[in-house]
């Protein structure tokens, strides 16, 4: 099915809503006349495009090609739509996912999760196969923006969106991730390491799009810590911390350290993992994390916190995240040995 999304009725003059046409008078201290209430023909908020429902990955991958680099891939939207209502984003077509078959499933291969492209948010918060072999993942998601936004938003167009103070991303890069990204051309498997190379920027050619990504799964043994902070919840981060490790020998072994909200891209610190990998936890160890932390974090200075403060906070959430890592190591091993 396709459709042309051009000009509508009912919409308001140039695509203006009667909210914006009543504060234009309001602010000439005018009260809005009638006539200005009624609904000629007028432009939408984006700019015309095409839309196509496809039904499989093929057509969706033949239907992006041939828009020559003008096509978008829609699965929730939850970003790419207020681009599109703002005209950052002007696509000559867009190519809907959600209603090829099998894209909407979470499995276990071996010992990866394999998430689909219309994985919802909320899906994966209370998949039983998160909660049981990526724990961190699962408490992650709580920190997802709200309620509606999970319902429509997917954990790939999310790593697709590549906001460097977003959740999945991060998760991704932290658990090792491979993005599949198909296009005519056949499929193509990118590493998360190799994936991310800017803000809102990412390897992916214009004619590719994902249609699943693989990240680990945890030993039943590994402790973790997953520490977020934000003005408001739901709010992007700050800055964040996520960490994994394992206790062997009364030492954290196979650490894994990702931050995200404190640089362009979401980032994973072997730096970090290194200074932490065979050690115990301690104040004298968590203090050295926390002065490598500020050698090592460039985050920018906005409106919402200057770059000291981010290499502040990143400093006390990894203390948090880390000892929470620990103490929960502690207690699966102690199970395990049970």
């Amino acid at each position: 099915m396709q459709v042309n999304f051009g000009v509508r009725h009912g919409i308001g003059e140039a695509g203006r809503s009667r909210d914006d046409k009543a504060f234009r008078y309001a602010a000439r201290g005018r009260a809005m006349p009638a006539s200005a209430l009624a609904t000629d023909v007028g432009e939408m908020k984006p700019a015309p495009f095409d839309y196509l429902a496809a039904t499989s990955a093929s057509e969706a991958a033949e239907a992006l090609a041939a828009a020559n680099g003008d096509g978008k891939i829609i699965a929730g939207g939850q970003s790419l739509m207020p681009m599109i209502n703002f005209r950052l984003v002007k696509p000559a077509i867009l190519i809907d996912i959600n209603r090829i078959a099998g894209l909407d499933r979470i499995e276990k291969h071996g010992e990866r999760l394999r998430i689909g492209a219309t994985v919802r948010h909320r899906m994966t918060a209370t998949d039983a196969l998160v909660h049981r072999h990526i724990p961190i993942l699962h408490d992650a998601m709580h920190h997802v923006a709200h309620l509606t936004v999970r319902n429509r938003g997917t954990f790939c167009g999310s790593v697709c969106h590549a906001d460097p103070a977003a959740e999945m991303p991060m998760m991704t890069l932290l658990l090792n991730g491979t993005i599949a990204a198909l296009s005519i051309r056949g499929e193509r498997q990118i590493a998360a390491s190799d994936f991310f190379v800017g803000s809102l920027m990412t390897s992916l050619e214009p004619d590719e799009f994902v249609t699943s990504i693989e990240i680990d799964t945890l030993p039943l043994d590994t402790g973790w810590g997953f520490e977020e902070f934000s003005r408001r919840h739901g709010d992007f981060a700050l800055a964040c911390v996520a960490t994994t490790l394992r206790i062997v020998d009364g030492v954290a072994r196979d650490v894994r350290f990702g931050m995200m909200g404190v640089g362009e891209t979401p980032l994973r610190l072997p730096e970090i993992e290194a200074r932490i990998e065979g050690q115990a936890i301690s104040q004298a160890l968590l203090q050295d994390v926390t002065e490598a932390l500020k050698g090592l974090l460039h985050p920018n200075t906005d409106i919402h916190a200057s770059a000291d403060y981010r290499r502040h906070l990143a400093g006390t959430l990894a203390r948090r995240a880390l000892r929470d890592a620990w103490r929960r190591a502690t207690l699966r091993k102690d199970a395990a040995d049970a």
